[in-house]
């Protein structure tokens, strides 16, 4: 491989996410990384550094690097069916195992699942089976959508009004009318003094509460929210948290939108994050785990109240007509089922639960004392480290610092991907399922090394 030509290609004619456009077109990041190749929690770049991923990818790669049952499996669907849609009723074999798969497996009262390719066009179908089902049933009003501070839902022009930082909104005219925003479930920034973790939800439910109200419940469709808030902190929810809001959502008629994207197979220790807060879910939306990324797919998991006011209104409407042409691709529908295959028969859902109590265990013990971190929090294999000028006072560092990115770039020189998250001084840890404790105390050594270079900088 000619790498100086692959970076030249790559600088002259890709558009990079989530990238500074011209700092990369100037070199100002340095040589573009290429991934050449990847095992277990590792990848390996072409000059042949190998780097311990402790993100899996985007958070997606729950079984790990290099599985070849995976690959055997899209091999096999691609030689005998590559594509075909799933309009007017066509299917195939391992999508309908699939299908009555994911019903099984999910929280209960779940009856139907449309794909699609990521989670952000999985939300936009999310939002318009909110509209479609209240248009179906009488109630052409009910369409707005209550997300939370610091959600993340996606990028696209809906998935990305209701996620709720800012920065994915600037200059990109969003987020358009209908999105309503109540507060992130955030106890070390968000409670009062005195205040305990119980009482700190059932404030925030009640300030849902007030919110439905003021807008009008004839005019709430539907509350979206992941069960663990992602990349806006990598926070658990506090006590009592998920049944409040909960009874609101009862209370007011609002449909309820479990973002699994992130949580769902095996994340937080149990199958589905609703699976661990008792979360009774109308609609869930899945991507990223489905698949490990193996290959593209995502899925709207859509509950029995909503497919019965669907079907009753087809008598009605007729067709519903909502779909992608690679709905239920059968490539991406191969490599789902050899991924779950591989989640239940290694047990990664225990797993994560184990070696995730062992992880968080350590970065206490290597972290907790130190002079620049406020907050350890996670569960499962989902960790996160958050960092303040000063942890008595919680005292914010100035944010020209950038302490967490330099704390990420320290981390990776030292052979470790950790993500300096978006929202604030935070490093976040989402490494693969199948991570040992062995290689959990790799992490934390390396994690160690890179926060006491920087508290050093910092002075």
């Amino acid at each position: 491989m000619d790498i100086k030509k692959i970076s030249e290609m790559d600088r002259k004619s890709v558009l990079h996410p989530f990238t500074q456009l011209h700092d990369h077109a100037a070199k100002k990041y340095g040589e573009v990384t290429i991934v050449d190749g990847a095992k277990g929690i590792r990848i390996r770049d072409a000059n042949g550094r190998e780097y311990i991923d402790a993100l899996a990818g985007l958070y997606c790669v729950n079984i790990g690097y290099g599985r070849t049952e995976v690959a055997e499996a899209i091999s096999r669907q691609a030689h005998k069916l590559a594509y075909y849609h799933t309009y007017a009723g066509h299917t195939t074999d391992e999508l309908a195992k699939l299908s009555d798969r994911l019903i099984k497996i999910a929280p209960s009262g779940m009856s139907k699942v449309f794909y699609g390719l990521s989670g952000s066009d999985a939300n936009e179908t999310q939002v318009k089976l909110v509209w479609y089902y209240n248009n179906l049933r009488g109630q052409p009003k009910k369409k707005k959508i209550v997300a939370r501070e610091r959600g993340y839902h996606g990028s696209t022009i809906v998935s990305g009004s209701m996620t709720g930082m800012s920065f994915y909104h600037d200059n990109m005219d969003l987020p358009v009318s209908g999105i309503l925003r109540t507060g992130a479930p955030t106890y070390y920034w968000g409670a009062h003094p005195g205040e305990t973790e119980l009482q700190f939800s059932e404030r925030r439910a009640k300030e849902l509460e007030e919110l439905i109200v003021r807008e009008g419940p004839e005019t709430v469709g539907a509350f979206i929210a992941e069960p663990v808030l992602g990349s806006g902190g990598l926070t658990p929810p506090p006590e009592g948290y998920w049944a409040a809001v909960q009874a609101v959502l009862r209370k007011y008629d609002v449909l309820l939108i479990a973002d699994e994207v992130v949580t769902g197979f095996g994340r937080t220790g149990e199958m589905f994050g609703s699976h661990k807060y008792n979360i009774n879910p109308d609609l869930i939306t899945v991507a990223k785990g489905l698949t490990s990324a193996y290959a593209p797919l995502s899925a709207c998991i859509v509950g029995q109240r909503v497919f019965e006011v669907l079907e009753a209104g087809a008598q009605k409407v007729g067709v519903f007509s909502h779909g992608y042409t690679y709905s239920g691709h059968p490539i991406g529908v191969a490599a789902a089922n050899a991924t779950l295959d591989i989640l239940e028969r290694e047990d990664l859902a225990g797993n994560a639960a184990r070696v995730g109590e062992y992880f968080q265990k350590r970065l206490f013990e290597a972290l907790g004392q130190s002079p620049i971190v406020g907050q350890i929090r996670g569960v499962g294999l989902m960790a996160a480290v958050e960092f303040v000028a000063d942890p008595e006072k919680k005292e914010r560092f100035d944010p020209s610092l950038k302490v967490a990115a330099r704390v990420s770039n320290a981390a990776r020189e030292r052979g470790l991907i950790a993500r300096a998250l978006p929202h604030g001084d935070i490093i976040g840890f989402t490494p693969p399922l199948t991570m040992t404790n062995a290689e959990a105390d790799e992490i934390v050594g390396i994690a160690r090394e890179a926060v006491s270079q920087i508290t050093k900088e910092l002075g």
